[in-house]
């Protein structure tokens, strides 16, 4: 019989007990107790607590720097139309300005969609039996509405007026850019807020005289800079920077 057999499994002073019986030789045939968990254990536990915290930083910010990227602004992407509209041909080849089609950007918050009616105008008389004005046609004689699709878009919670820009020298090709080269429109500005804040602390080199603002081609007589500066004054701009400017 063990002479540590007696000794209780929960009672205080039992490593003392143990170690004195040790010490006479008595525990020599006890088994060996290994660790429950191995020497790198803390090494390992370091490091998934360090890649745990780096998770927590870095996913919102990869989060911020993805809505970012054109994936999600639909930057250079083009929009595909119920029917092949050419800016380049209408504007260019047939000098037809932006605020004839979009007449709503000089007194609405929405530049909008040209309606049927407008279209037929012209293709009323030019180009009448064409297969490819065949939903145009179709649009106006079944009173039907074309389905535009939208190339550029601010999220819900954004207010954005197109009079208040235009009235005050923005010019459309600050935002839309060069619309009268593109067989396709497509988007070139994110539209993000940090870049609507860059032009709202610095607008002077974005503005233009209101008799330019659907010029696509022209330069200003003096440098940007100076061109706006005496157009800001003139007009009276003082673009707001506040948060209830934009989210109402």
């Amino acid at each position: 019989m063990s002479c540590v057999g007696w000794l209780p499994t929960r009672t205080p002073g039992l490593t003392l007990a143990i170690r004195a019986a040790g010490d006479r030789g008595l525990t020599s045939h006890l088994p060996q107790m290994r660790p429950v968990f191995a020497p790198s254990s803390d090494t390992l536990f370091r490091l998934c607590l360090g890649l745990a915290a780096a998770a927590i930083v870095a996913g919102p910010v990869a989060l911020m720097l993805w809505v970012r990227t054109p994936y999600v602004t639909k930057q250079f992407n083009p929009v595909d139309q119920p029917v092949a509209f050419d800016h380049r041909h209408h504007v260019r080849d047939d000098g037809i300005d932006c605020l004839y089609c979009h007449y709503e950007a000089t007194r609405s918050p929405y530049a909008g969609a040209p309606p049927t009616s407008v279209c037929m105008n012209c293709h009323s008389q030019v180009w009448p039996e064409a297969e490819r004005l065949a939903p145009i046609r179709a649009s106006w004689f079944q009173d039907r509405p074309l389905r535009w699709q939208r190339v550029h878009q601010v999220p819900a919670f954004v207010y954005f007026d197109h009079s208040a820009h235009v009235s005050h020298g923005v010019g459309c090709v600050e935002c839309h850019g060069r619309v009268d080269l593109m067989g396709q429109v497509y988007a070139v500005a994110p539209l993000t807020m940090q870049w609507c804040l860059d032009c709202h602390r610095d607008p002077d080199p974005h503005l233009r005289p209101r008799s330019e603002i659907t010029n696509m081609e022209w330069t200003p007589p003096r440098s940007p800079r100076e061109t706006g500066a005496e157009v800001r004054r003139q007009l009276q701009v003082e673009p707001p920077v506040n948060c209830t400017a934009c989210h109402r």
